[in-house]
């Protein structure tokens, strides 16, 4: 009787180990931008809790944000990323900001990232 083996080889074996290990690289590169952003979001969030931010003047407000995302290590917001535009009783600010990380040799990964919240009085 003849016993036919099945089963993975070393080709194929060292093949999807190397897929897994590209996977994960990039994961590592993307990882650190979508939490950045989500800290940009969560910022904007507790921005908008705030009870008196609307009555303050936009440079206040932006000093605000950065004291944030310092907290959070959040270093590829600029300051030129964030605008902040008077709307009905309060102000939009709008965080639009780019980042580029390089992946393999001279292929990079960018995520452009785009966050806005309505920063409003507070009815008193």
């Amino acid at each position: 009787m003849k016993r036919n083996q099945s089963g993975m080889t070393l080709i194929g074996f060292v093949l999807i180990l190397g897929m897994v290990g590209v996977f994960i690289y990039m994961g590592m590169k993307l990882i650190p931008m979508y939490s950045e952003y989500y800290a940009v979001k969560e910022a904007l969030k507790e921005m908008s809790q705030e009870a008196d931010i609307s009555q303050q003047d936009p440079g206040r407000i932006k000093d605000a944000f950065f004291r944030r995302l310092y907290i959070s290590y959040a270093e590829n917001v600029k300051s030129e990323n964030v605008k902040i535009a008077r709307k009905d009783a309060g102000y939009v600010m709008t965080v639009d900001y780019e980042v580029r990380r390089p992946l393999i040799a001279n292929i990079d990964v960018v995520g452009h990232f785009n966050a806005e919240q309505v920063l409003s009085r507070s009815l008193e």
